[in-house]
């Protein structure tokens, strides 16, 4: 009986560990089936080209380690400019027929988010982060990404705007006119140097009147026109007006008299695109953009007869006014999630964690010409710019460091017309600035004693009237 008893005892025990093994091998395979199924997170950014993009590389590491480790995948579907994925958001945001499905994730600017007819589709990122992890990152990146109390933008990597200069040609123009590189730290020294450059070019070609070329060309007319008021004093956007409307008062005039003169004479490149258009083709030699602009400097000018030349970019903090404040603007957009299942969000908010940690993050901001976001990252961000090679980059990142040590950064007001102003004011500044600087060469042409105020005056009621 001892014996029986001991048999189905030993039968037990086989039973019970050959269960247990199967159980392993189960659970094992079940482990490798999510391995091999990550979660696949589709993304739009604009942090380079489609094929060579710094954060694709980035993206690249991350599949290959923490994602493959955690089971997410993150692919790359469009990389476009801001105004482009503008318009893609809020085109899948109104369900309009044609447009694409928005991806887990998205490059925003908050502007973007306040004109969507319903921003309850994105994911608050508190939902993720914890009030401890949000404390490493600088207080006013995040503050910019708050909607009506949720943060639905994130900051990845953040901007501000630089003065770029076509050194190689300046120092030209310098050396023979005596202009020098220090006059262009205020508005009043630029704008009186760009009249000057204007002057010296049409003066090469004595048989063909007004060809003189432009010296400085503003990304963002807008920009300057509400830092330049608010480092003055004065408010640029009307108060408690939810309408959002502009107001003209005496430091806008003060504001827009140099710029206009200067615009009038020709020293101002007034057409449409980006700031690094004109500068690559040497229409002008100084421009105001964002930093990130010096993924698409090039150390390269090509003239219009297709001649080229190498040059060297230098870059600058932001000119100020004489007896302003040294203010700034605050650039850069940040990515938004947009709702799904809690698996896929939570994928995505580990992705950017995960981009957003200090080595990560240096990495992809000094490849970008952006600055990190957090504290940590700013600490050993002097570290990596020392091992830069080029000299682009280094200049610009001496720029960043003067304009984070001596600057205030301004963040424009969540108005939910914002983006409409924006447009109408660029627009309008072109075109009324662009007109009187034709009559005014017109007439010049006829009659150099021409009085160029009439026409800085005209060009200014017609703004006035356009943004009634």
């Amino acid at each position: 009986m001892g014996r029986k008893q001991g048999k189905i005892r030993e039968r037990f025990l086989i039973i019970a560990v050959s269960i247990l093994i199967l159980s392993f091998t189960v659970s094992g395979c079940q482990g490798s089936a999510k391995k091999s199924e990550p979660v696949v997170l589709t993304l739009w950014h604009v942090y380079g080209g489609q094929v060579d993009s710094p954060l694709n590389k980035i993206i690249d590491r991350f599949n290959d380690t923490y994602g493959k480790e955690e089971g997410i995948y993150v692919q790359v579907t469009s990389v476009s400019n801001t105004n482009t994925i503008h318009e893609a958001v809020l085109a899948a945001g109104k369900n309009e027929p044609g447009a694409a499905e928005l991806p887990d994730i998205f490059v925003s600017y908050p502007k973007t988010v306040l004109s969507l007819p319903d921003s309850s589709i994105l994911v608050d990122y508190k939902k993720y982060f914890t009030e401890d992890e949000l404390s490493k990152y600088f207080p006013e990146f995040i503050e910019e990404g708050m909607i009506d109390d949720k943060l639905l933008v994130f900051p990845v990597a953040k901007s501000t705007e630089i003065m770029f200069v076509n050194k190689t040609l300046f120092d030209r123009f310098a050396a023979e006119t005596g202009a020098d590189e220090k006059d262009l730290a205020t508005w009043e020294g630029l704008f009186k140097m760009a009249k000057q450059y204007t002057e010296w070019t049409d003066a090469k070609t004595p048989d063909i009147k007004n060809d003189g070329k432009s010296f400085f060309v503003h990304d963002y007319h807008f920009n300057y026109f509400q830092v330049g008021c608010e480092s003055l004093g004065e408010k640029f956007f009307a108060e408690n007006d939810n309408k959002g409307s502009l107001t003209f008062g005496p430091q806008f005039k003060r504001v827009w008299r140099p710029y206009a003169d200067a615009a009038i004479s020709g020293g101002i490149w007034l057409r449409e695109g980006y700031a690094t258009e004109p500068l690559r083709t040497g229409g002008a030699i100084v421009s105001m953009a964002s930093s990130a602009s010096v993924l698409y400097y090039e150390d390269v000018v090509t003239y219009e007869n297709n001649v080229s030349e190498p040059i060297e970019v230098a870059a600058h903090p932001a000119p100020i006014f004489e007896g302003g404040e040294k203010l700034v603007m605050q650039r850069g957009a940040g990515f938004c999630i947009t709702k799904s299942t809690e698996e896929r969000e939570k994928a995505a908010a580990d992705f950017i964690k995960w981009l957003t940690e200090p080595e990560n993050n240096v990495e992809f901001v000094t490849k970008t010409g952006y600055m990190p976001v957090t504290k940590d990252a700013f600490k050993i961000l002097p570290e990596y710019v020392k091992r830069l090679e080029s000299s682009k980059y280094r200049s610009l990142y001496e720029a960043l460091k003067e304009t984070q040590e001596n600057y205030r950064f301004y963040v424009a007001p969540q108005l939910p017309n914002y983006l409409d102003l924006e447009m109408r004011f660029e627009k309008n500044v072109r075109l009324e600035l662009d007109r009187e600087r034709q009559e005014y060469q017109e007439e010049y042409a006829n009659d150099n004693t021409v009085d160029k105020s009439k026409f800085v005056q005209e060009a200014y009621d017609n703004l006035i009237k356009a943004m009634e």
